[in-house]
């Protein structure tokens, strides 16, 4: 038993299907050309520095550079907390987990004891001293920055002392005393004599170096030194008019 079949709307089905339009091509989104990254992250770091004639000016150039390697795991961007316009900087090493998180420096415990320390010679962050890292952005598990991290910070560092003029540093710390100075003596052979630093654009500023608060909270025995230190900062402040 058979089934009729009706030719002419067989052809008409296939003449149709010859001449339907070709499936439309796929939409793709538009390939955007990617940003051309500098070969040399520390020359891209001192053009940007150069640029800047404010401080606003330097922390929004600080907060949108990409050449850090330490940027991307970081919650914040660090750059600095205090008066501007203040006679002490005190330069500490980078950000910890609680700077990280509140994206200010010096606020942990170390930090809160750095606040006591220079309450003590009459300075707090509020009214006249200014507080800020030689890195900007939190390590992974708090360890030290390493040089190449450190390298293409520096200039950011040296214009926002060339920027504020600050009358003496306080290099809070081993890593910014050496980094700083650029030497590789340990802190207890810098700290207890006032150096001399001096940035690319030539401003030069005593630096005095300081034990780090975070490591007065382990070993407090410690603290005398640091106190001599405080004395020596709070009569050289006297003596330059700060």
């Amino acid at each position: 038993m058979g089934v009729d079949v009706d030719h002419a709307r067989v052809d008409a089905f296939l003449k149709a299907a010859d001449t339907a339009d070709p499936a439309a091509p796929q939409q793709t989104a538009p390939v955007r050309p990617r940003r051309r990254k500098p070969t040399n992250w520390v020359e891209e770091a001192r053009s940007q520095a150069a640029g800047c004639d404010t401080l606003d000016a330097l922390k929004a150039a600080i907060e949108s550079f990409e050449g850090s390697p330490l940027k991307a795991a970081a919650h914040s961007t660090v750059v600095y907390d205090g008066t501007p316009e203040a006679s002490l900087m005190v330069i500490g090493e980078g950000p910890g987990a609680e700077e990280d998180r509140k994206g200010l420096p010096f606020v942990g415990k170390a930090g809160q004891l750095l606040d006591r320390m220079l309450a003590a010679i009459e300075r707090s962050r509020e009214t006249n001293a200014f507080i800020t890292n030689v890195n900007y952005w939190r390590p992974p598990g708090n360890r030290n920055p390493d040089q190449e991290e450190l390298d293409v910070c520096r200039p950011f560092v040296d214009r926002m002392i060339e920027l504020t003029k600050p009358k003496l540093i306080v290099a809070a710390g081993g890593v910014p005393a050496k980094a700083l100075l650029d030497t590789q003596d340990g802190i207890m052979r810098l700290r207890g004599s006032e150096h001399v630093f001096t940035t690319a654009g030539g401003y030069s500023v005593p630096l005095i170096p300081l034990l780090h608060p975070a490591y007065l909270l382990r070993r407090p025995q410690e603290k005398s030194r640091a106190w001599r230190d405080l004395l020596l900062v709070e009569q050289r402040l006297g003596e330059l008019g700060g």
